[in-house]
């Protein structure tokens, strides 16, 4: 029986690449939200889920960090997709004929640059994969789609102009989360812990808590923080560490954490990915 892995998208997304790359052994399978993909993997529908986390250009991606905790799934790998655009158009088209682009709000702006010197009218679609399906639906020589060369290729597509984005250092970190993980995992390249906490009601906190990771020389590769529940009084942390929690001086950091948390929840131990180097 085939594996099979949801991501958040239509086929030809960046998700879809994502999956394509990190488990090509997988089939992948299509989900309208975030949170059907997270469900495809409660119901057996899929082992895996491919989930975005966070891009060099635009930064953490909206409503992932408040899934994560509650969603029953733990993280087992990252992966990154190195985001490259393309100008797609349907069989004949010309670069000369596209007055106007479609793709996600996000994708538009990273392609500003290419866009106005072409003279080319960026239109906001829900989806980039989306787009690319649209374009090749209405068989317009004049309109053209902002997304993938997998796309192109799923939609029967052209591509234009390859890689049109503004900067050339635009790429997506994905984690891959299943229901089961393996805590006697190693990589190659080192492990990463992730998880979420939230510090006592005491001042200083924070500082406090993030001691411990100082002194035992524990590389925190991210912190960032969201509210929780529409309280500007609760705030919840969301970290990445480099380290296993049975290495001596992570299990110290942990523990140092945990006296100045009220909770503390583990989300992931996980290869480091080759691309993080």
């Amino acid at each position: 029986m085939t594996k099979r892995i949801a991501f958040q998208g239509e086929p030809g997304a960046y998700s879809h690449q994502a999956c394509l790359e990190a488990r090509p052994d997988h089939e992948p399978l299509p989900c309208r939200t975030f949170e059907e993909v997270i469900e495809a993997v409660r119901r057996d529908d899929a082992e895996l889920a491919m989930l975005p986390v966070e891009n060099t250009t635009y930064g953490r991606v909206a409503d992932i960090h408040r899934l994560l905790p509650e969603s029953g799934l733990h993280i087992v790998d990252e992966a990154f997709v190195r985001v490259h655009i393309n100008l797609l158009g349907v069989p004949g088209a010309k670069l000369e004929d596209i007055t106007s682009a479609h793709s996600h709000l996000v994708l538009l702006p990273q392609c500003s640059r290419f866009l106005r010197e072409h003279g080319i009218e960026g239109r906001v679609s829900p989806d980039n994969a989306r787009a690319a399906r649209d374009v090749a639906e209405a068989g317009q020589k004049s309109d053209g789609a902002l997304a993938s060369e997998l796309a192109a290729e799923v939609y029967g597509l052209n591509v234009l102009a390859k890689h049109i984005e503004d900067a050339d250092h635009n790429t997506t970190r994905f984690l891959v989360m299943s229901k089961t993980w393996d805590l006697s995992r190693r990589g190659d390249l080192g492990m990463i812990t992730t998880f979420v906490f939230r510090v006592r009601n005491i001042p200083a906190a924070l500082f406090k808590a993030m001691g411990g990771f100082a002194t035992n020389g524990v590389n925190m590769t991210k912190l960032e923080s969201y509210m929780v529940d529409g309280s500007f009084s609760a705030t919840q942390f969301y970290a990445d560490i480099e380290g296993h929690p049975d290495d001596r001086l992570v299990k110290l950091a942990l523990d140092e954490l945990e006296y100045f948390t009220s909770e503390v929840k583990l989300l992931g131990v996980y290869p480091a990915a080759a691309k993080r180097h």
